[in-house]
């Protein structure tokens, strides 16, 4: 093989792979559907791709004990699933993170049990955890079929 010939295929090689990353990251992106991206800046507080939905973690900052604040976690989640198309009878998987699972986890459970929907309950999987804010007592993240 020629000096000249090797030189024009691997050109013709990098072009192909950059085409080819190039067409593949575009894609990709190509239904995508970020929702609350306005509320924390370094992240969406849902994201849609291929009929599923991914929930950030969700927390409430605004009642004092883990009865309150999960039940406002709970209505954001089904706030950002119903903006999503879809809700909480679609729920595939959730995280829970306590920040006292010894303390918390009798009344939280209680909380989701009311809220759950019986016939469709998600695998689910609840840990302890150091929180992002000390007044934070949970922290819940799910993800759903799009309905």
């Amino acid at each position: 093989m020629s000096l000249a010939h090797f030189m024009l295929t691997a050109k013709n090689h990098r072009s192909l792979t950059k085409a080819f990353f190039s067409s593949t990251s575009s894609a990709l992106n190509n239904g995508i559907v970020r929702l609350g991206t306005d509320v924390l800046p370094p992240m969406s507080q849902a994201v849609v791709h291929n009929n599923i939905v991914y929930l950030s973690g969700q927390i409430d900052g605004t009642a004092s004990d883990i009865v309150g604040q999960t039940e406002n976690v709970l209505a954001k989640v089904d706030t950002y699933l119903a903006e999503a198309g879809t809700d909480k009878s679609k729920l595939l998987t959730s995280t829970i993170w306590l920040k006292d699972i010894e303390k918390d986890f009798g009344p939280m459970n209680e909380v989701w049990m009311k809220w759950i929907d019986p016939n469709n309950k998600p695998a689910r999987a609840t840990t302890q955890a150091s929180l992002a804010r000390p007044d934070l007592l949970v922290e819940i993240q799910v993800t759903a079929v799009k309905a």
